[in-house]
């Protein structure tokens, strides 16, 4: 057994193709498929089941799968203890983001990182929770942002802010000059979520539940419709085709101020953002990593340009 070996099975459970695998591995398919052999024959089990399409990782392929990036890991940590001898940091970092933080958290994190540790580029990557999970498994991403609830997966996790919603009506609508709103006022009108995969459409179903089919009121069916990212659904509200609500960091500058946001002339001058009354609903965002994950500086570093920005209207936690 060798880690090259180790190396190629986790490819394959990875890409679920053997042809991708040695691709992303830089050698041939038949070098690559007779090393699986090889091993398969040394532990005397199956690690894959074959067939045309696809190719998918036994139970307890899955298992040996687990171990074999969990080895791969300790043999990188050997070259990162080297490393740390000479800087902590030295080295890229992988970093995956869901797509509703993306957007508006990168821009500033980055500046930060490049001011802060400029021997630490960061290596970007934008997905849904789920493939984000899958990746920090996989070992492909080194740690992620993403907002809370998500499958406990034993990674280690780091809070770092709660950041509220707010409704995003068009600058006709009757909600236009309110300075706060309630979740029972949403409830008459018709929702724009982001698509299926997206968790920020499930934390705006939690708050409004009724949407999650259809609406119904006394003037009938309401459909709520969906877009593709959160900027698409500021653009459908802008058009008068409904609302919807937004974390707060995706809020532009200035866009509070309604003499500011009056003197705009692009799409953001045909919405309002509207502040919940009271508590208002919210989202948790964490920091989270693989517990194996030995570059220690390397995450406290990354937590403290998250905690360098800006962030306007979110509560900070420590």
């Amino acid at each position: 057994m060798t880690l090259t070996e180790l190396k190629y099975i986790v490819a394959v459970a990875r890409e679920k193709h053997f042809g991708k695998a040695a691709e992303a591995c830089f050698v041939s398919q038949p070098t690559l498929s007779v090393a699986i052999k090889k091993l398969e024959d040394e532990l005397e089990v199956k690690l894959f089941e074959r067939s045309a399409n696809e190719v998918s990782v036994t139970p307890l392929g899955e298992d040996i799968v687990r171990q074999a990036q969990s080895v791969l890991e300790q043999a990188a940590a050997i070259k990162e203890i080297a490393k740390r001898g000479k800087d902590p940091l030295a080295g890229p970092l992988k970093l995956g983001v869901i797509y509703t933080i993306g957007p508006y958290l990168l821009p500033d994190l980055v500046r930060q990182a490049i001011a802060r540790t400029p021997q630490m580029p960061l290596m970007l990557q934008e997905n849904f929770t789920v493939k984000l999970l899958e990746m920090l498994r996989t070992g492909e991403i080194d740690c992620a942002i993403m907002a809370e609830p998500f499958p406990d997966t034993g990674l280690a996790l780091a809070s770092l802010y709660d950041e509220p919603f707010l409704a995003v009506v068009p600058s006709t609508h009757p909600f236009a000059d309110r300075k706060t709103i309630t979740a029972q006022e949403l409830k008459s009108e018709t929702m724009l979520l982001l698509g299926t995969g997206h968790c920020f459409r499930d934390h705006v179903l939690e708050v409004c539940p009724e949407f999650a089919r259809f609406s119904s009121d006394a003037e009938g069916i309401r459909k709520s419709f969906e877009g593709s990212s959160l900027e698409t659904i500021k653009h459908m509200v802008a058009a008068g085709m409904g609302v919807t609500l937004v974390p707060r960091l995706s809020v532009p500058k200035d866009a509070l101020d309604p003499k500011t946001t009056r003197r705009r002339k692009d799409d953001q001058a045909y919405v309002r953002y509207i502040p919940f009354d009271g508590d208002p609903p919210k989202r948790r965002v964490v920091l989270a990593w693989r517990r194996s994950f030995t570059r220690y500086e390397a995450i406290a570093a990354l937590r403290n340009a998250i905690y360098a920005c800006e962030l306007p209207g979110v509560e900070r936690l420590s």
